[in-house]
């Protein structure tokens, strides 16, 4: 009986635990996709963006021909600050590379292992009368019905907690 009851408590703790893992990528993925499209260090590159178009502006109020020399030379180091971003910008561009594999392959990995643990094991327990047709897709790879209820597999309840994390997702960045 105490064994029994312990079972039926790590299955109702499971369900949120592991649609709090799917939410927590979820919102990794947020947070990444934020830092790409704000930048990671926004302020840097709009200082440097500012620098080059102060000394464009400046080198061409330079139009005299005496002062076509002081002119080039801006333009020049305009140029190399413009290097000087598109460098900076492809390092983080790389950076964002980096990380969104590193969030993707830590992601699978949580996954397989979920995958594995409740392999046989059912997540949760729902009414017959809520999933009637559905039954046999939501409990596929676990045991049979049980006092009336469906038992909710781990695959099945990785790809509803997925689907609904990202709906949030979308909802609330927009």
């Amino acid at each position: 009986m105490g064994e029994e009851a312990t079972q039926e408590h790590e299955m109702s703790i499971a369900a949120p635990l592991i649609f709090l893992i799917i939410a927590i990528f979820q919102f990794a993925y947020y947070w990444l996709d934020h830092l790409k499209k704000d930048g990671f260090d926004h302020a840097k590159e709009t200082q440097i963006n500012g620098e080059v178009k102060e000394l464009l502006k400046e080198a061409s109020s330079l139009s005299q021909p005496s002062t076509f020399a002081q002119a080039a030379k801006l333009r020049r180091l305009a140029a190399s600050k413009e290097k000087e971003l598109a460098k900076y910008r492809n390092l983080h561009s790389k950076d964002y590379v980096l990380y969104s594999k590193l969030l993707l392959i830590s992601k699978y990995v949580a996954y397989i292992m979920l995958v594995l643990w409740f392999w046989r094991a059912p997540v949760a327990f729902i009414p017959r009368q809520l999933v009637q047709p559905f039954e046999r897709l939501l409990s596929w790879r676990t045991t049979g019905p049980q006092n009336n209820n469906v038992m909710i597999g781990i695959i099945s309840w990785l790809i509803v907690s997925a689907r609904v994390c990202r709906f949030v997702r979308r909802a609330y960045s927009k």
